[in-house]
């Protein structure tokens, strides 16, 4: 199996799509709000950190500590940026959730892990400056397409789990809340050796089997690892859909919440284009798992 390069044009305008919903719980009622306050180009990488990273804040209008979003754009681990996903930050910050749309460095100048440190400090950031963006420090979610996908579903694993990994900092910290991943390549142990895992990874699966296994999410799965939406198209060529089951059945093992939408017959291109036709099913997960007290979430979601 070989994961390829996506490109898509971010103008492109489309009409429509058919997405169904595995184990999909009934919706809470989620009021609109307007964004507060946006805040362009804020680096968030200390003065010591390899090259300078940088985020758009999207705060929401709160009026008492409330949840985040790391919102993280795809791109094959070696390009596009952040402006991929402004629209997506955008959308939940009127809905409640102030975001943070981040930069992290790219392959092959940069391997694993260094992105996952990236959303490390990113997410430590978030902590460290709660009391002046208005949010709680322990609900904080993730929201990516793809390789940010990846990442983010990384992140929420590696913070549930024995990882070696593990950020140096801040080990006692609570990791993400909950997961939103969209075209999710989640075993790549599983994907040929093509050129983007191996300059993302610094080798052949058959050189590094340690490597791609510490990079996969599917492998760090525990009870501990938070809720997850999932949502995939049923044509994607690039990241096939057996990833998302797979990975779904591996929560469901572990008895984590979780859910998936499948996308039908949408690809790994469109599937980005189209994932406004799964945002309110996003929204509803992040708020009950974000927004809800705690303790009042959906039960385990076994794959059908």
């Amino acid at each position: 199996m070989k994961l390829g390069y996506w490109l898509f044009a971010p103008g492109a305008l489309l009409l429509s799509a058919c997405t169904t919903h595995i184990n999909a719980p009934d919706n809470p009622v989620m009021p609109k709000h307007t964004v507060l306050e946006e805040r362009l180009n804020i680096r968030y990488s200390p003065a010591d950190w390899p090259e300078p990273l940088h985020a758009d804040l999207y705060l929401a209008q709160q009026s008492s500590p409330g949840p985040a979003v790391l919102v993280v754009h795809g791109g094959g681990w070696e390009g596009r940026s952040r402006a991929d996903m402004t629209d997506t930050a955008r959308e939940l910050a009127r809905h409640g959730f102030t975001t943070m749309n981040i930069d992290y460095r790219f392959a092959p100048q940069h391997q694993y892990p260094a992105q996952l440190r990236d959303l490390q400090r990113g997410l430590d950031w978030l902590r460290q400056n709660h009391g002046e963006l208005n949010i709680d420090p322990e609900r904080i979610a993730g929201f990516g397409y793809s390789s940010g996908a990846h990442l983010v579903s990384l992140l929420a694993t590696v913070t549930s789990s024995d990882h070696p990994d593990q950020a140096p900092w801040n080990p006692d910290q609570r990791g993400l809340v909950a997961v939103v991943a969209g075209g999710l390549p989640a075993d790549l142990r599983t994907f040929d050796s093509g050129r983007l895992l191996k300059q993302f990874l610094g080798d052949t699966r058959e050189a590094m089997p340690g490597r791609y296994r510490r990079a996969s999410p599917a492998a760090w799965v525990t009870p501990d690892t938070p809720p997850h939406l999932l949502f995939h198209g049923t044509w994607d060529r690039l990241v096939p859909v057996s990833q998302a089951r797979d990975y779904q059945r591996r929560l469901a093992t572990a008895g984590v919440s979780n859910q998936l939408l499948l996308m039908r017959g949408q690809g790994h291109v469109t599937g980005f284009l189209f994932q406004g036709t799964v945002m309110d099913e996003a929204l509803a997960f992040l708020y009950r798992h974000a927004v809800s007290p705690a303790g009042e979430t959906e039960p385990v979601k076994r794959p059908e």
